[in-house]
């Protein structure tokens, strides 16, 4: 099983808001998921974002792979190292 950290778009039309899960990448973008660490609202000013670092680590650690724009975050919140 091939675990991702990346994001679920919720919200509405045109006014998008994300969670950051933990998914098996087989499910669908917006499916079932393991756990979520956090959101991120970037139709705010300035956006607004909250990752839970210590789980994000965790699942780091356990052999879990951020998509690009997970990793980004991850790397504004200090989850990661740049």
């Amino acid at each position: 099983m091939a675990v991702k950290i990346r994001l679920k778009r919720m919200g509405m039309k045109k006014k998008p808001f994300y969670r950051v899960v933990v998914a098996d990448d087989r499910f669908p973008r917006d499916g079932r998921f393991i756990e979520e660490v956090g959101y991120y609202n970037p139709m705010t000013s300035p956006a607004e974002l909250k990752i839970d670092s210590e789980r994000a680590k965790y699942w780091l650690s356990v052999g879990a792979q951020p998509t690009d724009t997970v990793r980004i975050l991850l790397k504004k919140t200090g989850a990661i190292e740049k």
